[in-house]
């Protein structure tokens, strides 16, 4: 019966931790983080290739591609770990300016982001 009762209890804080989770990120997280501009990586190309935004802007890039694929700012102000199928970076833009970017894993796939002041 001990026994019984430790995996019930187990159970029971499994249980509140993924309510306490779904309540600190909720919908509005998901709406919030999803509604700014993504760049899609697909067969070998950024698209939009050029993207304008306001400063403050949180732009996400998404893999669609079924290889490997990473992000890089030519300054190096930004930088991506190497993304798989659907995975995803983010980077907010802070400062107006030009940010050139690339694949580092195929340099011939570029693509920028246009910041203006707001």
């Amino acid at each position: 019966m001990l026994k019984t009762f430790k995996v019930g209890a187990l159970a029971l804080t499994l249980s509140l931790g993924v309510v306490a989770a779904a309540a600190i990120t909720g919908p509005g997280a998901h709406a919030a983080a999803a509604a700014g501009p993504t760049v899609n990586i697909d067969n070998f190309v950024f698209g939009p290739e050029a993207l304008t935004v306001p400063v403050g802007t949180t732009v996400t890039w998404v893999n669609r591609d079924d290889i490997p694929h990473t992000v890089v700012a030519n300054d190096k102000s930004f930088k991506s770990k190497v993304m798989d199928t659907d995975e995803k970076f983010s980077f907010t833009f802070t400062k107006p300016g030009e940010f050139g970017y690339f694949c580092s894993l195929h340099p011939h796939m570029v693509g920028k982001v246009i910041v203006k002041a707001a």
